[in-house]
């Protein structure tokens, strides 16, 4: 069993730029692929980027390529989303994920690959 918690939340104008992490309990074979996916009210979760083995590979979602920069640090058990350029349609509910293989299945991305989550951060970003 993993427990995640996520931090580094908040409010920020179009723009600028925050930091999420994510604190794993620790680090397992459960924690291999980690990654942020992010739900707004009435969507789908949706992946936003995946690491697998603490960085062999990186995975990102279109729309944040370029932008978004995931990073591991297993000494600390945390895992990092930089955002940066931040626009309105960031804004939502980001989560942390992990699990064995998840991010090996399809895009890297598939919100159903992943079996451990934490309660999410709270995004919002005003134009």
């Amino acid at each position: 069993q993993v427990r995640l918690e996520e931090s580094g939340g908040g409010s920020v104008q179009a723009g600028g730029s925050l930091r999420l992490s994510c604190s794993a309990s620790a680090y397992t074979q459960s924690t291999t692929c980690m990654g942020w996916f992010r739900q707004t009210p009435g969507k789908e979760r949706e992946g936003v980027a995946s690491i697998y083995a603490g960085g062999t590979a990186s995975y990102y979602a279109a729309a944040v390529k370029g932008r978004f920069y995931i990073a591991q640090d297993s000494a600390k058990k945390t895992l990092y989303l930089q955002m940066n350029s931040l626009q309105p349609e960031d804004t939502a509910m980001y989560f942390c994920a992990a699990d064995k293989t998840g991010c090996l299945r399809g895009s890297g991305l598939q919100a159903n690959a992943f079996n451990y989550w934490g309660q999410g951060t709270q995004v919002t970003v005003s134009s």
